[in-house]
């Protein structure tokens, strides 16, 4: 994909070295914005292979409104595991245990994965029970697809991740933060704000999985998906992915996979993992990166 190649070229030539939370120190720009066309093909890398296991399987644990490891563990998604596990070395019940051990305890042990797999309130809490000051919650994602079918040309079309009175509470506060559907000509377009952009790691991940979502409101909606706009706040490079970043600049793209998405699903909340198949997937290898946390 030429625009995410393009967004890599220019943080190296354009951004500025900046000390972040995690310690791990970043080459920054602020404000970038993207636009892929849905029609063209799914925006899955290739200039890298993703795993889209993960991605379908953490888009469907956001749906349900889920804010534990416990399903993601589950079914083989690690990309959560670090944030828990940060939080249970700081307990007296830590006893040295790796991440690996601390996987293996939330995976059999639902006791266990209920006290020390929590993230608290993020995405899927704020997606589906998403908390005012007066106490009334909104499920802010099924109050979007009854306005995109009986309003369609709303301008208040919006899923806000950002509750500023419980960001304390999250393991790691929505960097993926609020997204705005439009109707136009039979189309579903999406635009995704995204404060803070790990450009190697996470960038990838959250075209794909924001591009299936606008694809699966388009198919109970009964709509065709349109653009997916990703707008960017702080885009970065983690010091420890420069080299990683000049490897997938030197690849050249290939051409889009196809998702193939189960007509008979007309309820968000009824999709499964088995309801999607994507067609042509041709990456280049794999390119691993460590997790800042």
């Amino acid at each position: 994909m030429k625009q995410y190649l393009d967004l890599l070229t220019h943080i190296k030539t354009t951004g500025t070295s900046k000390v972040d939370r995690t310690g791990t120190g970043t080459i920054s720009t602020f404000g970038y914005q993207m636009r892929f066309d849905l029609s063209e093909g799914f925006p899955l890398l290739t200039t890298k292979k993703v795993h889209l296991k993960s991605i379908i399987h953490e888009l469907l644990w956001f749906i349900n409104g889920d804010t534990n490891i416990k399903y993601l563990v589950d079914n083989g998604v690690r990309i959560w595991n670090e944030w828990p596990y940060v939080n249970f070395t700081k307990t007296s019940e830590y006893k040295g245990e790796t991440l690996k051990e601390f996987v293996e305890l939330v995976k059999n042990s639902d006791e266990f994965a209920k006290k020390y797999g929590e993230l608290g309130p993020v995405y899927g809490k704020q997606w589906r029970h998403f908390e005012g000051p007066d106490g009334l919650y909104v499920d802010q994602l099924a109050e979007l697809i009854e306005n995109i079918k009986n309003n369609p040309g709303s301008r208040r079309l919006i899923v806000n991740a950002w509750n500023p009175p419980l960001i304390p509470q999250m393991a790691l506060p929505p960097c993926h933060m609020m997204f705005q559907f439009y109707v136009n000509d039979g189309k579903l377009s999406c635009q995704l704000y995204q404060r803070s952009a790990d450009t190697f790691l996470g960038i990838p991940f959250n075209i794909a999985s924001y591009a299936l979502l606008t694809m699966m409101i388009a198919k109970v909606t009964d709509l065709e998906p349109g653009d997916f706009v990703h707008t960017l706040g702080d885009a970065h490079i983690y010091n420890d992915h420069l080299k990683q970043v000049d490897l997938q600049l030197s690849r050249k793209p290939k051409k889009l996979p196809i998702m193939s998405i189960n007509p008979n699903v007309k309820n968000i909340e009824d999709f499964k993992y088995i309801d999607f198949e994507l067609k042509g997937y041709d990456p280049h290898p794999l390119i691993k990166g460590k997790v800042s946390v």
